[in-house]
């Protein structure tokens, strides 16, 4: 079950847009300024924030700016705006908002929008569990088999890195099949996909 987390200041708003979003399937939860929605404990399931630009103290693209911060809480946004503020929304969508709607809202765009958030905070949510995964592998490769992975992805030849680590070439060949079994990889392509996943968000 996917979860929205509406933030808004006005009241009626917070009331009707739940009522929507819950009667599409989504379980929300909502609150009253930015700084409210840094106090609960973050939940893991997949989600979304709808924003108002506008709030009380902390502003919707201030609570965006912060985010990246708390990366517990940093989700895809969507920002509702009563005005077609443009410096603002150009703003909000450079920092990587996920859409800018503007009041009134219709039902089929903002679900539509929500949709796509909430897929993009799946994708994200995969792509660090795989940059994690990825991480423990390498961590997992000994001294010299990290050695010998700096000179598979150099391009090195096994002559090459036997003559630098001062071993055969026999020794590099296992420690290159090693080093491929613990990253789990058969083949340059895979390893190289690898080694990018563990610089993922």
């Amino acid at each position: 079950m996917a979860t929205v987390h509406l933030i808004d200041d006005d009241e009626g708003m917070r009331t009707a847009l739940g009522r929507l979003l819950s009667a599409a399937g989504y379980t929300v939860r909502t609150y009253a300024a930015a700084g409210d929605y840094l106090v609960p404990a973050p939940d893991d399931d997949p989600s979304c924030l709808v924003l108002d630009l506008q709030l009380p103290g902390v502003s919707g693209l201030e609570l965006q700016a912060a985010l990246p911060h708390h990366p517990d809480y940093d989700r895809p946004i969507i920002f509702l705006s009563g005005t077609a503020d443009v410096r603002s929304s150009v703003q909000a969508m450079r920092a990587g908002a996920s859409e800018f709607l503007t009041k009134p809202i219709e039902r089929d765009v903002l679900l539509a929008a929500v949709e796509n958030a909430v897929g993009r905070d799946v994708a994200q949510r995969e792509r660090r569990r795989r940059a994690r995964t990825a991480r423990g592998r390498l961590e997992s490769l000994g001294p010299r088999e990290r050695k010998v992975l700096d000179g598979i992805v150099e391009g090195k030849l096994h002559k090459q890195m036997a003559a630098e680590l001062g071993v055969s070439e026999r020794t590099i060949k296992v420690d290159r099949a090693r080093v491929m079994k613990q990253l789990g990889v058969r083949s340059l392509a895979d390893l190289l996909k690898v080694l990018g996943e563990t610089e993922a968000a």
